[in-house]
């Protein structure tokens, strides 16, 4: 097993330092060229693969180009130009929901507060934290996907289990001006090398300071059970 440092704040900065050597062009998977688009991109991508995503918005974002258009659409409209997306009819209906909050209370603009983001239907606190971040380059948390509620317990930075307790325990050791590219290189990481089901231990840059290490401990820590 890994061993790691003597500190969770020394742990996060060895982590985020390693991990930017590994991947230095880790940056946001989905496409857009607008904050609505950006918005929209990331509702969808809730339980759903970046790259899906990305299929389905290439034509998406051709027929619906302002909040106005999602407004005036039907959720079944919407579901059905979304096809294919996780739970596509529940968010066909939040786009409708966004497009009309944003036409009545935002004059058609994506709102730049937490509180108005997580206001919005199908909008939570990671969704808007990745809005704030590259939307409108506000950047007051950090984005718990699954990879990172993974791998920051495997790593021993959390022993949190839901993912608005593991921000909170991650603000506090991750250095401010890492929070928004910490979440992009745990997600890298994940997908390369740090899987939920697959792990390579032996190609990870981490594996020395993990006390997941597959190689010598007998649990995961991220989900509390034998290897």
């Amino acid at each position: 097993m890994g061993t790691p440092l003597d500190s969770r704040e020394e742990q996060a900065t060895e982590v985020v330092d390693r991990l930017h050597e590994e991947y230095p062009d880790s940056a946001i998977s989905l496409n857009y060229s607008n904050r609505l688009e950006l918005l929209i991109a990331v509702v969808l991508s809730a339980q759903c693969t970046d790259e899906r995503v990305n299929e389905v918005t290439a034509d998406l974002f051709e027929k619906y180009q302002g909040a106005e258009e999602y407004a005036a659409a039907t959720e079944e409209q919407l579901a059905g130009d979304i096809y294919g997306i996780t739970f596509h009819n529940n968010k066909g209906g939040y786009l409708q929901g966004i497009g009309e909050i944003l036409i009545e209370e935002h004059d058609g603009e994506v709102p730049d507060t937490m509180s108005a983001l997580t206001d919005l239907p199908g909008v939570g606190r990671k969704t808007a934290n990745v809005v704030l971040q590259h939307g409108h380059d506000v950047v007051e948390g950090i984005v718990v996907d699954t990879h990172v509620q993974r791998l920051s317990r495997r790593l021993g930075l959390t022993e949190k289990e839901r993912p608005e307790a593991i921000e909170q325990d991650l603000l506090d050791v991750v250095p401010e001006n890492e929070w928004q590219q910490f979440t992009h290189l745990l997600i890298d990481h994940g997908r390369a090398v740090c899987g939920a089901r697959s792990v390579d231990c032996g190609a990870c840059v981490l594996s020395d300071i993990c006390p997941s290490e597959k190689g010598d401990s007998e649990v995961d820590l991220a989900s509390g059970e034998a290897w």
